[in-house]
């Protein structure tokens, strides 16, 4: 992007540690390979009894465990969601090798996305307070409830001092939050930003809302199939939990220190539909505008991208108007450009998805290997692009997007470089 004349040269800033807990896997190596071998991180609720409910099956995170930065105790008082991110930071700072310290501690910030803060919780203690009164809620309730809490509670356990915030946009919630991160570097107020995004909310709140949308899909006999996106035979999403946290650092801040480097973070874009408040415009018309927006602000033209990660949550209106999006950007390159869709073994981790794509985004760029969608076998006459269907593809990714798009017609957008490019 163009520099005004006389002004400082824009910090550039890369991606220098990823950490995860997902469906697929309980740290950001895990997931990725598992993402790459089309491993579906589908299954039967296990969290409550959904026997009640016309959809039945979420992307589940299997066997947790509280992180070692946290304290037994202190984790009795804290949310599923909040846990999740803290793992995955501490992961993402290790991969980083970067450490808070009382010195550099000003100069980090920190900014996690969540669609809802914890539904689950909400839901219990509403439970709590209409059966046994309002003075038996948990005394920790509302921290465990609050969205920022994930973002705080980073801050706190890492004794992070610098710019902190958290945004809250449905599912675009942690795409925006790493797009937001990358400005809040840009200009200065931080050399290190810890970003991502956490959703923790699978419960009968949650899943009642989407069902009774007819938004979910009801695939119970074969859940590790359910989530079918771009599929002609699509019939909804499917609900998950996870969390993916990015450790962004000024380039020169990283060189210094000899950091490793996955990739550098250029563009973002951001748009609204203007259009519905669960519905995506029909021709996709917010979508495209945030993709050419973070193309314009990465000084990139569309031919220079090799890999789109697709938001595709598997609903019919939404994977159509996401693939003309890529149409109108892309023109006649759209046929060739390599597309998948995450979600199609993790499930749409609402606050999280966005976080979750741009990991796969990075990791394509890393490793040169881009994930399957899977569960694509018969063509839709409206979704007719590459989708890189149910088999890995060895690719040199120089250049990759990740879409990230949410209720209220929200959208935001990355653009991820090889560094060096």
């Amino acid at each position: 992007m163009e520099q005004r004349e006389g002004a400082r040269p824009r910090r550039r800033v890369v991606v220098t540690g990823v950490g995860a807990v997902t469906p697929v896997g309980l740290s950001a190596p895990e997931t990725w390979r598992n993402l790459v071998e089309g491993v579906s991180g589908i299954a039967t609720i296990t969290q409550f009894d959904a026997s009640q409910y016309p959809s039945r099956i979420a992307g589940e995170v299997k066997d947790f465990r509280t992180p070692s930065c946290v304290e037994p105790k202190e984790a009795r008082r804290m949310s599923r969601f909040e846990l999740f991110s803290l793992a995955a930071t501490e992961e993402a700072l290790a991969a980083a090798r970067f450490k808070v310290t009382p010195e550099n501690t000003e100069s980090v910030g920190v900014l996690i996305g969540t669609g809802v803060g914890s539904l689950t919780t909400t839901e219990r203690e509403i439970g709590v307070l209409f059966e046994k009164g309002g003075m038996r809620l948990n005394p920790f309730a509302l921290p465990m409830i609050l969205a920022n809490m994930a973002s705080a509670y980073v801050s706190k356990t890492f004794n992070i001092q610098g710019y902190s915030s958290c945004v809250v946009t449905a599912c675009s919630s942690s795409g925006q939050a790493i797009g937001e991160a990358l400005e809040v570097i840009r200009r200065d107020a931080a050399d290190v930003m810890i970003a991502g995004g956490t959703e923790a909310s699978v419960c009968a709140t949650g899943l009642a809302s989407f069902a009774v949308l007819r938004a979910l899909s009801q695939r119970n006999d074969d859940p590790e199939r359910a989530s079918r996106p771009f599929d002609l035979n699509r019939d909804g999403l499917v609900p998950a939990e996870a969390s993916a946290v990015f450790i962004l650092e000024e380039l020169g801040h990283a060189l210094s220190r000899g950091a490793p480097i996955l990739a550098e973070l250029v563009g973002y874009g951001v748009s609204s539909d203007a259009y519905h408040v669960v519905a995506p415009h029909p021709e996709g018309r917010g979508a495209a505008q945030a993709m050419r927006r973070a193309l314009k602000d990465a000084g990139h033209a569309p031919e220079d991208v090799d890999y789109v990660n697709a938001h595709a949550t598997a609903t019919q209106l939404g994977d159509v108007a996401e693939t003309r999006a890529i149409k109108q950007v892309f023109g006649e390159r759209a046929s060739s450009l390599p597309i998948s869709a995450t979600k199609s073994m993790v499930g749409h981790a609402m606050g999280g998805a966005g976080a979750i794509g741009a990991l796969a985004a990075v990791m394509a760029i890393h490793h040169g290997v881009i994930h399957p969608t899977i569960n694509y076998e018969t063509p839709d006459p409206e979704c007719d692009l590459d989708y890189v269907p149910n088999t890995a593809r060895k690719a040199s990714v120089r250049l990759a997007l990740s879409n990230a798009f949410a209720f209220g017609g929200h959208n935001a957008v990355l653009a991820f470089r090889r560094y060096p490019a």
